[in-house]
């Protein structure tokens, strides 16, 4: 019996350092989702390819050979994890993971790993899309002038320059992309707990829901993940 936690939520609201945490804690494979969608902008905008190319998006991305290791998402074999952080990719990614086409695609990759393996897995629609059956689910928010707070603060400890004017304005910019996309809009599902962090530490977060994966652990008896 394979277990899938589903996290979904807006942009900076901690779900890959909370999620990355709780994999290592529990043993699941973790999937980042929207490092996926990243990894796809970056390299279309390494070769050119512009969002509105619908078809040469997706000819590119079915050749790509994207892999995790651990918290690190490889293309092609090379390790792009910090590249499709800088902010040129933050602003142009919601543009490309709208199109319906590329959705698709690395829907059916990301559902082929939760098939295989214990995962958890984050991104925007993966409760409502992805892992619609997972049952564990939960929704990660906080105000987008935290979330822009705390990417300023991420991105500087990287040595990237950060405004956080301009980081503001472009999670103000994507939350409204991804929540109007007639693809996959970003929506809490019905049956997500909710988990506001505008005030709580990422180690308060992953307290709450690691208490609700350990009840889930043990109504089901599995042992291999305690």
């Amino acid at each position: 019996m394979n277990i899938s936690v589903a996290i979904d939520g807006p942009a900076a609201s901690g779900k890959s350092t909370i999620a990355n945490i709780i994999a290592h804690r529990f043993n699941l494979v973790y999937i980042n989702t929207g490092f996926m969608y990243r990894a796809v902008t970056l390299m279309c905008m390494r070769k050119n390819i512009i969002y509105t190319d619908v078809k040469g998006v997706c000819k590119m991305t079915k050749s790509l050979d994207i892999r995790f290791q651990k918290d690190r998402i490889l293309v092609d074999g090379e390790d792009i994890t910090d590249s499709i952080k800088h902010p040129k990719v933050s602003s142009s990614v919601s543009n490309y993971a709208a199109i319906s086409e590329l959705r698709k695609l690395l829907v059916n990759q990301q559902q082929k790993m939760a098939s295989e393996y214990n995962v958890i897995m984050d991104g925007r629609d993966i409760s409502t899309v992805v892992l619609k059956d997972a049952p564990l689910k939960f929704f990660l928010t906080a105000s987008a002038s935290e979330r822009a707070r705390r990417r300023c603060i991420e991105l500087n400890e990287k040595n990237i320059p950060a405004e956080y004017d301009k980081i503001l304005d472009d999670i103000l910019k994507r939350d409204y992309i991804d929540s109007h996309r007639a693809a996959s809009p970003l929506v809490k599902s019905e049956d997500a707990i909710e988990i506001d962090s505008s005030n709580l530490s990422i180690s308060e977060v992953v307290e709450i829901i690691s208490n609700y994966i350990m009840k889930y652990i043990e109504k089901h008896n599995l042992k291999s993940l305690r």
